[in-house]
């Protein structure tokens, strides 16, 4: 951690858990199947040669991806120690030239999006996987933020923890923990960990989240991600039966739309507007 870097509590944790990011996660097949939803969906969002940004992008497995299909991306994330691994990553990639990786923390992304923008640098997406914007209860900052840097029209991809996840609670209740099966619902901060250190997350559905994105931006459309295809909490015992696992994945391609807000995850896609970031708006 950058010394005298005061950091939020969530962002504490995932710092203290970087050096061991990659091998916590990266070997989990679960992680990987919804990944690879999500992938799917940045591909159809983003032509090759856009410009998009990342938040919370961690050690940048992401950015690297869709720089290997010819997009340029800028990574962000609040954890210096996970810049520091993704900018490890990027130089071993060679992908210099597709990704650059920057410090700004969520709750401080609004005033990172100003410095960028007095560079008269435009972008022509964004987006944020794996549930980084659930560490925050209001999302205006990181909309105001992204209204600063994106031209119009351009997209948005919001992949956070959904309001109501079944999955979750049949792996917690097999897991004998009852305590954790309904928490999505407690409809305020949920206390959580990583590694030993605490903080809070909060379970937004899809209309809260495009209530705080307006008037900047519209969300077009919204998709599941792990309706079948269960949580990490089912790991890792669930990534011992990969051929169950192809199979629920199929069902997730069949059941993104029509069961969305039942995902482990919701990918809230979002649009920006013609709306301008007037003098009103800054704050």
């Amino acid at each position: 951690m950058t010394a005298g870097l005061e950091l939020p509590p969530a962002v504490r944790a995932f710092d203290a858990l970087a050096p061991s990011f990659d091998e916590r996660f990266g070997a989990w097949r679960s992680v990987a199947a919804q990944r690879r939803a999500v992938r799917r969906a940045l591909l159809r969002a983003f032509p090759r040669g856009a410009r998009v940004i990342e938040l919370g992008g961690g050690t940048g497995d992401d950015a690297l991806f869709l720089a290997a299909e010819g997009r340029r991306v800028l990574l962000t994330d609040g954890s210096p120690a996970m810049c520091a691994r993704g900018e490890a990553k990027v130089r071993a990639a060679s992908a210099e030239t597709a990704v650059t990786v920057r410090h700004a923390t969520l709750e401080g992304f609004d005033d990172f999006a100003a410095r960028v923008a007095a560079d008269s640098t435009v972008f022509d997406g964004a987006f944020s996987n794996f549930a980084a914007l659930n560490c925050l209860e209001d999302l205006t900052p990181v909309a105001r933020g992204l209204a600063r840097l994106l031209r119009p029209r351009a997209r948005v991809l919001l992949v956070m923890f959904g309001p109501f996840a079944p999955a979750e609670v049949l792996v917690e209740l097999l897991r004998g923990r009852p305590h954790q099966s309904l928490r999505r619902l407690a409809g305020g901060p949920v206390p959580a960990s990583v590694g030993g250190r605490s903080f809070h997350v909060f379970y937004p559905g899809p209309h809260r989240v495009a209530r705080q994105f307006s008037p900047w931006f519209t969300r077009v459309a919204t998709r599941g991600i792990g309706i079948c295809v269960p949580p990490s909490a089912a790991e890792p015992w669930i990534s011992k039966y990969p051929r169950l696992l192809s199979v629920l994945e199929t069902a997730d391609r069949v059941l993104t739309r029509p069961l969305a807000f039942l995902g482990d995850h919701v990918l809230v896609e979002c649009v920006r507007t013609d709306r301008p970031l007037d003098a009103g708006d800054a704050r």
